[in-house]
């Protein structure tokens, strides 16, 4: 056994004796540098956001009347066209009122044609009274007596005259309300959604109960929640494009439209109220404070395929900026010196320059070059120096930290 250790310190010690030669002959390997060129390219500056699709018009076909929905003359999916009967409520009752109405009229003009023909009589036995009281054939009580009566006719008659206007408005009124039985389509669309099913009962007393939602989709409107951080990157005019969950590659390319001026949600409202109570609500105020605040983009789309839907999420990205060739750097080689200079390294003839630069748009990958550079400059991305330093301290442990 101590034989055959010696023959290995015989093999080693020769091996060890070669290497240290080897390396104090030809000193230590050079550095290698990871380098890129600065390119001309077309950069982009962008804001993500995700968003919501809605029907640019839609709405909510409700009753206006109270009642049994009767017949539902569409069915989910429908194409159809401004004016088309949609559904039908049991006029039943609308009827009884119209009759009643039209009743009440007709008894108001009939009562009026009988106080027309009390007042000609009246106006008869008046203008009678007058001669005979020229004549001094009657007394003054009767000429008076018949004056009263022609009076109170004529009164009469100005009532019923405002009791028919009453009933013709109570006639109206529930012609009106029996039309409204017959339910149509305000607007030309798709029938999204039935609400109310057949011989269900509808009460128009309360609200305005919904029947079915109509939603033109031929044109999509994008609801975009854009951070108060990045809002103010954003304006009107701006180019927009998203995709959608179901095609990842495939973009949607618009223009924004708006920005709604108020937030997505009345945080601020309650925060600001809280902020102004007693300090029994200041946690209250702190949690609504920190929570996220957005701002809807809004921005309209063609729909002509009909392949984008109501309620589909949008991943949205506005372009708040681009140039087209302009000098690029990668985004990992920029440095800041300790005047918040950015700067990056140059490899010129197998030395390594800082080059102070001015940069203008920026990506997630690049940024653009004001001045500083040239194109074709090496950037250094990293070195084999540096490499190796990280490798050597991941694999090295840490020494406790020192004691109080």
């Amino acid at each position: 056994m101590a034989l055959l250790k010696k023959r290995w310190l015989y093999f080693i010690l020769p091996l060890l004796a070669l290497t240290v030669a080897f390396t104090a002959l030809h000193g230590p390997a050079p550095i290698q540098y990871i380098t890129a060129p600065v390119r001309y390219g077309d950069i982009e500056q962008t804001v993500l956001a995700t968003g919501t699709l809605n029907a640019i018009n839609q709405v909510s076909v409700g009753a206006q009347v109270s009642g049994q929905l009767k017949s539902l003359k569409v069915a989910l999916g429908e194409q159809v066209t401004k004016g088309q009967l949609v559904a039908e409520i049991d006029p039943i009752l609308q009827q009884y009122t119209l009759r009643q109405a039209q009743a009440n009229l007709d008894s108001a003009k009939a009562q009026k044609q009988a106080k027309q023909a009390l007042l000609r009589q009246y106006e008869l036995a008046y203008r009678r009274q007058q001669q005979m009281w020229q004549q001094d054939a009657t007394s003054k009580a009767n000429l008076e007596d018949a004056a009263a009566s022609l009076d109170t006719t004529r009164a009469a008659i100005s009532q019923l005259d405002a009791e028919i206007t009453a009933a013709q408005v109570s006639v109206d009124t529930a012609k009106a309300n029996l039309g409204y039985t017959r339910i149509t389509a305000p607007i030309s669309g798709t029938v999204i959604s039935i609400v109310t099913k057949e011989g269900q009962t509808v009460a128009a007393s309360q609200s305005v109960p919904t029947i079915i939602k109509l939603a033109d989709l031929d044109s999509m409107t994008v609801k975009a929640q854009i951070s108060e951080a990045d809002v103010i990157n954003v304006k009107p005019g701006l180019k927009v494009w998203f995709t959608i969950l179901g095609e990842p590659d495939k973009r949607y390319f618009a223009t924004l439209r708006a920005i709604e001026p108020a937030s997505t949600s009345d945080s601020s409202d309650s925060s600001s109220s809280s902020s102004s109570s007693s300090s029994s609500s200041s946690s209250s105020s702190s949690s609504s404070s920190s929570s996220a605040v957005y701002y809807n983009g809004l921005f309209d789309v063609k729909n002509p395929e009909h392949r984008l839907r109501v309620s589909m999420t949008a991943q949205v990205t506005i372009v708040s900026g681009e140039a087209k060739n302009v000098l690029l750097v990668p985004v990992a080689a920029i440095e800041n010196d300790a005047q918040q200079q950015a700067y990056v390294r140059v490899l010129e003839h197998d030395r390594v320059v800082n080059k102070t630069i001015q940069l203008g748009l920026k990506d997630s990958l690049n940024a653009q070059v004001l001045s500083g550079l040239n194109d074709g400059d090496s950037i250094i991305l990293g070195d084999s120096k540096s490499s190796e330093a990280g490798t050597s301290n991941s694999g090295r442990m840490m020494p406790p930290p020192p004691g109080p």
